[in-house]
């Protein structure tokens, strides 16, 4: 029988496995169900492609994105290897044309979104097919603890009615104890294994540096380092100005986002993997499925959504296993603003009522009535309606499904596009005989970059308000001038639905799962606090820091960070400060040693654990600390 290091080399041209792999691929291929929890880098595709194709049937893989999915297929296929996923809005003919040739076909993978896996029909289909195992990427999204959890993902163990005789494996790059935990119950894996790969990286350096102008500072840094770079920003204006800015400095760069069509997004990660210009700017869109080994710095201007996500774009950084570095720019006014921005995404309990009671008044919905039939939702126009903030109702749409009290179409951001066909000059001269039309062009040109080199993702509602007219008239105007050739509109079908799964009782269905909804909240602010306390912390290891988080027991400093460099210069305040104290006193209990020095409670803690394996200090039976002067 072929071995998987043949199959790794005949497919992959690789001849050895890295760390945990060759294990993960032995656990799957003995039939046993498996989490496999690898940093980013670590080669999450390989533990369940090599045993796929080894044996009999058809992988099915669950993945979140449908960008992955594509990427994934696409890669397969390069290969020689029969891959496919189900695209969006395939009608059942098509759907039955697709599985009689995943039945036939000798295919070997088939990718599918945990909402997709819903459809009773391709329940059926699935059922049909021989099936090797099946393997669940980004498994956080089943805990509501991780950092990025999808109710959807809830639901996939259907599966296991469905091939009852069928393993499992879970894989994901970020989960602490508690998500795992999650992991192995909501999929039910009671007999399972854990393969855990330390999130420590050697030679990938931490560094936070709180500095006012970052501009300067980026140039200081790309002067210095001349391998590919990722920098990332959190707006999408500002990736193109970012990228326009090093350009004009010489350095050659791209810049990518969500807003972009999918043929320069294509030709723009083509120019980044070749090195055509090796510097990329881009939110955080350029993420999921990137294996580029020799990436020399990954650099935050803005501060990230919380420690998994900085782990996870950090370590795009170094795969090659050589120094690299992810710096993150930061200062007083980005805490201030990620803190801000928090508070306005997070609706109260009392707001995700008034939300709810809304949405029934919207539709017309009577008290006690249910009505099994869902209805067509223009997420902006309702928003606009009532005076909402869109972000809070994202929050509370998210929180309303993930409770499984009504279900959302997922697209209801989705965005018309706009491109312009002609010059700006003709633009004008096209308008400047209507005055309230000249002055609506002159709006769009102001919000939207680059409308005139690409398809732009618009938003008709914010350009009504921006210039004092209706949504309906920004609409008019559009079509107006897609009739006149001067660009071109394509319009936002309305095809989001939302269907209510309770009769209408307003506040009493959102009382009785308050304390659920109050917990995911509390979680996400307590994120946000643990990433606020990360950076702030210049006096312990960034490396020990993240390990600590990942309920790693970690005792020794990387050398590498900010934190470390600055320690070597000046020794750590709060460890000689426990030395200090602990060498007056006999003994002394962490309680008491945190009441008398006044510091972050938690850092102490840490500082103990590293003193006590460091053989510094010791423990009495009353589990009191004292000075080990042996």
């Amino acid at each position: 029988m072929i071995s998987p290091r043949e199959i790794l080399k005949e497919y992959w041209g690789h001849s050895a496995f890295r760390p945990l792999q060759e294990e993960i691929i032995g656990a799957i291929l003995a039939q046993k169900n498996t989490v496999a929890l690898l940093p980013t880098g670590g080669g999450k595709s390989i533990c369940f492609q090599v045993p796929a194709m080894l044996l009999k049937g058809i992988c099915i893989v669950i993945s979140p994105l449908t960008a992955l999915m594509e990427d994934q297929v696409a890669r397969l296929q390069e290969k020689g290897i029969k891959a496919m996923r189900i695209p969006a809005k395939s009608s059942q003919d098509e759907m039955i044309a697709l599985f009689d040739n995943l039945k036939f076909g000798n295919f070997k993978f088939l990718y599918i979104s945990p909402e997709r896996l819903q459809s009773r029909f391709i329940q059926q289909k699935i059922k049909e097919l021989t099936v090797s195992f099946v393997a669940i990427d980004e498994a956080h999204c089943i805990s509501e603890w991780g950092h990025d959890f999808r109710s959807s993902y809830r639901k996939i163990n259907i599966l296991r009615e469905l091939l009852p005789n069928v393993n499992f494996i879970a894989l994901t790059a970020t989960a602490n104890q508690k998500v795992i935990e999650d992991i192995f119950s909501n999929l039910e894996l009671t007999d399972g294994v854990l393969f855990k790969q330390s999130f420590k990286r050697e030679k990938l350096a931490y560094q936070i540096f709180t500095i006012e102008d970052k501009l300067n500072r980026l140039l200081q840094i790309f002067k210095k380092t001349k391998t590919p770079a990722i920098v990332y920003i959190n707006s999408r204006k500002k990736a193109e100005e970012i990228s326009n800015f090093l350009n004009a400095n010489n350095l050659s760069s791209s810049f990518y986002h969500a807003g972009l069509s999918t043929e320069i997004k294509k030709s723009t990660f083509e120019n980044w993997i070749t090195e055509k210009t090796p510097i990329i700017v881009a939110t955080n869109a350029f993420g999921m499925g990137i294996d580029k080994a020799n990436v020399g710095v990954v650099i935050h201007l803005n501060i990230p959504s919380s420690i998994e996500n900085y782990v996870q774009e950090a370590g795009r950084a170094g795969r090659n296993g050589e120094k690299s570095f992810s710096v993150v720019l930061q200062n007083d006014t980005d805490i201030r603003l990620f803190k801000e921005q928090l508070e306005r995404n997070l609706p109260t309990i009392k707001e995700i009522k008034e939300i709810y009671k809304k949405m029934f008044q919207h539709f017309q919905i009577g008290n006690g009535e249910l009505l099994e039939t869902p209805f067509e939702f223009n997420f902006l126009e309702f928003c606009e309606k009532y005076g909402f903030s869109a972000s809070k109702v994202t929050t509370c749409l998210k929180l309303l499904s993930n409770q499984g009290i009504v279900t959302v179409q997922t697209d209801f951001n989705k965005k018309s596009l706009v491109h312009f066909t002609t010059t700006s000059k003709k633009v004008i001269n096209f308008t400047k005989n209507n005055d309230k039309l000249h002055q609506f062009i002159a709006v769009v040109l102001r919000s939207y970059g680059g409308i005139f080199e690409q398809e732009t993702k618009i938003d008709e509602y914010y350009l009504a308000k921006k210039t004092g007219i209706t949504n309906q008239q920004v609409r008019e105007y559009l079509k107006k001038l897609a009739d006149a050739e001067v660009l071109i509109y394509k319009q936002a079908e309305s095809n989001t639905e939302v269907l209510f799964l309770h009769p209408r009782e307003d506040e009493k269905t959102i009382n009785r799962n308050a304390k659920e909804i109050q917990q995911y909240l509390d979680q996400k602010r307590k994120k946000a606090a643990d990433l606020i306390d990360f950076i702030k912390n210049n006096t312990l290891c960034r490396s020990k820091q993240i390990l600590t988080y990942f309920d790693e027991k970690e005792t020794t400093a990387c050398g590498i960070c900010d934190v470390c460099l600055s320690n070597k210069k000046a020794p750590p305040s709060l460890r000689n400060t426990i030395l200090k104290l602990l060498s007056k006193t006999t003994a002394i209990s962490s309680l008491e040693i945190c009441h008398l020095i006044d510091t972050n409670e938690k850092h102490i803690l840490i500082h103990l654990q590293t003193l006590l394996s460091e053989g510094k200090i010791a423990l009495n039976h009353q589990n009191k600390f004292y000075l080990n002067n042996k």
